[in-house]
């Protein structure tokens, strides 16, 4: 098992479902653990005190993953608190689903900004510290469905699409730094966000897997712990599509290639 002792990881969007899990698991791999959250308060204590219960270090910085100030400071007091940085999870995302030719300005956009231009911001302050350092790995949340698509989802496909290039690109970037960037690309994932969809949309997004089970947040979480450690040194500019199977996996984590 790949663990990340005396690291410290930052993860956007960190206080629920996958992100979540994302915190929980970089913790018990060894890190010092730095989480955003956009509203929730109440969410963010529940998981510092979760964590502090196993004697394991936490902190949450209030943020706004659309606005690039936000990213900047947020990359700036993490580093001043913990006094280095050397993993960043971009996780942070949101759907606003529609066909469209109903989808409107404000629920592209919306998406667009969160989901997209948070991996910019945070990408950009985060590279600057690991670049000094000469080292650091970011790992990209990208979706299945920018590999493949779903109907009633143009905005959010558009926006996990886009992560896959800019993943390639920072990477290539970033190499000589011994900075390495890689993305994952869960299939659906049983979360909160995919509990509001409806019965049609989960069995339209389990057919875009091969294996086309219900993944749990845990799953992603320790393929994202992988990609953190130094077990994963020689791998950059990869996405991971990350799936379950109805078949029993044993805490094996299915895992395969984009074609």
């Amino acid at each position: 098992m790949s663990t990340v002792p005396g690291k410290v990881a930052l993860v956007t969007g960190g206080s629920r479902g996958i992100g979540r899990a994302i915190v929980s698991a970089l913790a018990q791999a060894g890190a010092r653990v730095a989480f955003t959250y956009k509203s929730s308060d109440k969410a963010a204590r529940e998981v510092i005190e979760e964590l502090a219960g196993k004697g394991q270090v936490a902190a949450a910085f209030r943020s706004d993953a659309s606005v690039f100030a936000d990213a900047m400071q947020t990359v700036r007091a993490v580093t001043k608190e913990f006094g280095q940085l050397d993993i960043l999870v971009n996780n942070a995302g949101i759907t606003r689903d529609g066909l469209i030719i109903r989808m409107n300005e404000a629920d592209w956009d919306a998406v667009l900004q969160i989901n997209l231009k948070s991996v910019f911001s945070y990408s950009r302050a985060a590279s600057r510290v690991m670049a000094a350092q000469r080292r650091g790995k970011i790992i990209n949340i990208t979706s299945i469905v920018g590999v493949h698509g779903n109907a009633g989802q143009a905005n959010y496909a558009a926006s996990k699409a886009a992560i896959v290039g800019f993943t390639r690109a920072l990477a290539k970037e970033l190499s000589s730094r011994n900075i390495q960037v890689n993305a994952v690309a869960p299939s659906f994932v049983e979360t909160g966000m995919t509990a509001r969809l409806t019965e049609e949309q989960k069995q339209a997004a389990l057919g875009h897997g091969t294996k086309r089970g219900i993944a749990q947040p845990e799953q992603v979480a320790g393929f994202v712990v992988f990609l953190a450690s130094d077990d994963s040194d020689l791998v950059t500019g990869q996405t991971f599509i990350v799936e379950a199977s109805h078949i029993e996996t044993k805490g094996k984590l299915p895992v395969q290639l984009p074609r």
